[in-house]
């Protein structure tokens, strides 16, 4: 589950972190104070955490050795106004992956954040490809014959995970697991559409439904490492 957990007390800077997460593909969980942040992080099991320093109630750096003491092992990214050089050793002293100071560029926090999801799922190459689909895991862009899709972040959720597991049998349980925002879903947004909208952007013939299993996405899945 590539679930991302955002500690910001800004209520403004949370909500721009969070749509900007959303937008890139990864679905979101927000807290704004100390007490929520470590409850979140030491209970739940995330693939990433951006961790604010300065929290009203527990500091950040509480927050994160709570939850190495924890033995949560998701790389944390601190995002904070604090530029000193004791502030970063304190927080790669309790644990954190890396460290950027505010203000920053949004692209750079989302190349820094997929780096530690790579790292973390020992995920070494930049390029995992499908037939005709090519999905980038430094951007998270998939392409089809050579142009790029545009998708919303559900599409690209479940494709990417089609894509990791191409000629396998996906179960629908395994998606929703694994896409954590389809179960908020109704109506619109339910897996059986979005397999559809996947259909027509990609070709009706490479997502094969499994009666009574789920879905196959067909053909073997190539990968490479950039220098």
């Amino acid at each position: 589950m590539t679930r991302i957990l955002i500690v910001e007390d800004d209520a403004a800077l949370s909500e721009t972190l969070a749509a900007l997460v959303r937008k890139a593909g990864f679905p979101v969980d927000v807290a704004r104070n100390g007490a929520d942040a470590m409850h979140l992080a030491v209970t739940e099991n995330y693939a990433a955490v951006v961790l604010d320093l300065g929290l009203p109630g527990f500091d950040g750096v509480v927050v994160l050795n709570a939850m190495r003491e924890a033995r949560r092992t998701a790389p944390v990214l601190v995002l904070t106004a604090r530029d000193r050089l004791a502030d970063k050793a304190k927080a790669f002293k309790a644990g954190a992956d890396d460290y950027l100071t505010k203000p920053f560029e949004p692209e750079e926090l989302l190349l820094r954040l997929r780096a530690l999801l790579r790292r973390s799922t020992g995920v070494t190459q930049t390029f995992v490809e499908v037939g005709p689909l090519s999905l980038d895991t430094t951007t998270g862009a998939i392409a089809c014959h050579g142009k790029q899709l545009n998708l919303t972040h559900l599409e690209t959720q479940v494709l990417t995970h089609f894509m990791h597991h191409a000629d396998a049998l996906v179960s629908r349980t395994q998606i929703s697991e694994a896409v954590y925002e389809l179960d908020k879903d109704t109506n619109f947004n339910t897996l059986e559409v979005i397999v559809s909208r996947l259909r027509k952007k990609i070709g009706h013939g490479l997502i094969e439904t499994v009666r009574g299993g789920g879905y196959r996405l067909q053909g073997p899945r190539r990968s490479n490492a950039l220098d």
